[in-house]
């Protein structure tokens, strides 16, 4: 006796919207058991069908539908290798040296505006300076990383300005006589009689 398929649900388009809104909810296990009941009611189990009705991966539904198959949950390591460290966290002895460095070339912003040092010290340099004190060049970032952790410990990399003095006279206004004229005028001529 031949096998029989089950007649397919026809699903509205307000329903598939709905069925992908709420996959889109869920996350991890939980999603792709949600995705494989789908596919086991609507879509006789073929992920590459229920890919097609409704925009999810076909690798999740396939997992979802083995978790469902075996009863083994997969559970996803992402939390721990997620994300990489930075190089101060990776380096922490390093970035002390390189906090000693910035503190040699570092001066307070002269308005007290931030509490941002600001140093004459270069990435490149402070590259330099590393690689001298002995620590291995494949271990210290490129300038602008390095510029970048710089800013990151609290150091602006840009030229100390002095503070300048505020100027006391006004701005001079284009309309405004930069002199007085040096004739006089006609009544204030005095006439000899």
């Amino acid at each position: 006796m031949p096998h029989r398929r089950r007649p397919r649900l026809e699903l509205t388009p307000s329903q598939k919207e709905d069925l992908r809104l709420a996959g889109w909810k869920l996350s991890g296990a939980d999603r792709r058991s949600f995705q494989a009941e789908i596919a086991l009611k609507y879509c006789d189990g073929s992920a590459r069908r229920t890919e097609r009705l409704l925009g999810w991966s076909r690798n999740s539904i396939e997992l979802g539908l083995a978790e469902k198959r075996t009863g083994i949950i997969c559970v996803g390591a992402q939390a721990h290798f997620s994300g990489i460290k930075r190089w101060e966290e990776r380096y922490p002895a390093m970035a002390a040296v390189l906090c000693e460095l910035a503190d040699t070339h570092a001066q307070q912003d002269p308005t007290f505006g931030t509490t941002l040092a600001y140093t004459r010290l270069t990435a490149a340099e402070a590259l330099r300076q590393l690689v001298a004190r002995g620590y291995a060049p494949e271990t210290i970032p490129s300038v602008s990383s390095m510029s970048a952790v710089l800013n990151r410990l609290g150091y602006r990399l840009r030229p100390v300005v002095k503070s300048r003095p505020k100027k006391n006279c006004p701005k001079r206004m284009p309309s405004l006589p930069t002199s007085k004229p040096k004739t006089p005028t006609p009544t204030t001529a005095v006439s000899n009689a």
